[in-house]
């Protein structure tokens, strides 16, 4: 049996004025996914349990079958482990965003989708004149970097320190949402300290000169410790990989033991190798018999309240992923298909909400329950649902 996972990040959201109180979702078309669900099973999942925040680490482990109560311990090492980044016990992992502010204005989450060549350059400086022994910034991709604070007697302190994501506070004042809790002034120096460190390098000289958005500031949340979870092939007796852009959804499937294939192109925006991911998933499925994809691109639309990039995401996800991999597996008879968002992402609040998914799944012994089509008002209805969305893929693969 072959297994598919086909998740369009932030692909939920809710009905909106300009689009005649309809969703993207429901103005977007999406054939395949529509197929799925009227020729399939469809229902609802909850993928963020009730006291977590609704981030995307949490609502992935859920899809994948991991229980984020038992399990979840912080965004930071998971992003580790995809950089393979060794952390020691009692060390903590931080997510680093690099981002724009304004006169105590968080302008953008992502100081307009910074190159990767760019921020290199400047978490190396960063680290070069803030880093120590007992501080480390290490350079990812595009804006999302990464903290280890290796003063373990700072550890209690910090996982108790309330730290916000900066795409939730985008157009809010920076000052009420610092970092707050036992080691908030320690994080709030490291913060503020970059901030001239930051604008003086030339990489921002030279955004400035040509009117992009200035890198002129780093952002901590996210923070925990490592973490240990049981093996994909142990729980669910199948060997598998992941595709994603995004170091967040790699480290999970590089701790659960999922290969991690890396796709030309791909890049966690609009401009994704959509055809890339779905080729190389299908390659990945003549060896193996489950694929994770994710796309990144429905969710950087929400979060920067980008209503028609948003449609056009979701259309591309369908057409050049969903699409491509469906029609290929339909020629199998041994295979299931699973599509589904991972949260809300809505285009009028530009971050996430906790409301439960909607999925659908099709193949081999999965009976049909009468949907029309894939979206949220159609979905709504279903009574095929699950309180714990981590019990999904056990539907999926043993059911």
């Amino acid at each position: 049996m072959k297994y598919a996972v086909l998740v369009g990040d932030g692909m939920g959201d809710y009905p909106l004025e300009e689009l005649d109180n309809r969703t993207p979702l429901e103005v977007a078309r999406t054939p395949n996914m529509d197929f799925i669900a009227k020729e399939g099973k469809a229902g609802i999942a909850k993928t963020i349990p009730a006291g977590f925040a609704p981030a995307s680490d949490v609502a992935n482990l859920s899809i994948l079958g991991y229980e984020p109560k038992k399990y979840y311990s912080g965004r930071g090492p998971l992003e580790a482990a995809n950089m393979g980044i060794a952390l020691s016990e009692g060390e903590v992992a931080f997510r680093c965003n690099i981002v724009t502010t304004d006169k105590d204005t968080m302008i953008d989450y992502s100081a307009g989708h910074i190159t990767t060549k760019e921020a290199d350059q400047l978490i190396r400086h960063l680290d070069k004149e803030l880093g120590s022994e007992e501080i480390k910034f290490y350079p990812g991709v595009s804006y999302r970097h990464l903290m280890v604070i290796k003063d373990t007697s700072k550890a209690k302190g910090l996982l108790k320190t309330k730290c916000l994501p900066p795409h939730d506070i985008t157009g809010w004042k920076v000052s009420k949402h610092l970092p707050k809790g036992p080691e908030a002034s320690f994080l709030q120096d490291l913060m503020n300290k970059s901030q001239e460190i930051l604008l003086s390098h030339d990489v921002n000289k030279v955004r400035i000169d040509l009117g992009e958005n200035p890198a002129n500031m780093i952002w901590l949340w996210g923070q925990g410790m490592p973490c240990k979870m049981p093996k994909f092939s142990e729980k669910f007796g199948v060997e598998g990989s992941i595709i994603s852009a995004v170091d967040l959804v790699k480290g999970i499937g590089k701790l659960i033991g999922l290969k991690s294939i890396d796709v030309p192109g791909a890049t966690g925006y609009y401009d994704t190798n959509y055809f890339g991911k779905a080729d190389y998933a299908l390659k990945s499925l003549e060896d193996k018999d489950f694929v994770f994809v994710h796309v990144e691109a429905p969710d950087e639309a929400g979060h920067n309240g980008d209503l028609r990039p948003k449609i056009t995401a979701i259309e591309n996800f369908d057409t050049s992923i969903v699409g491509v991999i469906l029609n290929q597996l339909k020629g199998k008879e041994d295979f299931r298909i699973l599509v589904l968002p991972d949260h809300y992402t809505p285009i009028k609040l530009r971050t996430h909400t906790a409301d439960p998914i909607f999925f659908a799944m099709y193949g081999k012994g999965i009976k049909k329950n009468e949907i029309s089509a894939f979206n949220e008002k159609s979905i709504k209805g279903s009574t095929f649902t699950f309180k714990s969305g981590s019990e999904l893929m056990e539907y999926f693969i043993k059911q």
